[in-house]
């Protein structure tokens, strides 16, 4: 039987393998989500590099929400990283939940940086 980081490795590696066959070369917005935190980080996967990236650890962020593991502050990250993308000339995202059920704090994330101007 596969222990538990097994299984989430491999429901993140079925998650990309099935982003890259519709990705078109656009940049991936990746989403990782811990009890304490969210990070978000717009990855271009053609080059390797990292666009634009945002957390609930950056003093902006961290000194507006009262706690980095609610809907609100993956709300303020994904508007965060949305304006830091445009910034660097990036409009159209493909979403990566990275294996993290899409809903609760992925999901407030990935509304709020469609408010903010990314595509996907």
């Amino acid at each position: 039987m596969a222990k538990t980081n097994e299984k989430t490795k491999n429901r993140q590696a079925r998650v990309r393998r099935s982003l890259k066959k519709s990705a078109n070369g656009r940049p991936r917005l990746s989403v990782h989500r811990s009890s304490a935190n969210i990070y978000a980080q717009v990855i271009d996967d053609t080059k390797g590099v990292t666009l634009a990236a945002a957390s609930t650890l950056e003093k902006d962020i961290k000194g507006a929400i009262k706690t980095g593991a609610d809907k609100a502050a993956a709300a303020a990250v994904g508007k965060l990283v949305a304006e830091r993308a445009i910034k660097a000339g990036v409009s159209e995202v493909i979403f990566d939940r990275g294996g993290f059920l899409f809903h609760g704090r992925v999901k407030a994330l990935a509304d709020a940086a469609r408010e903010g101007g990314l595509k996907f």
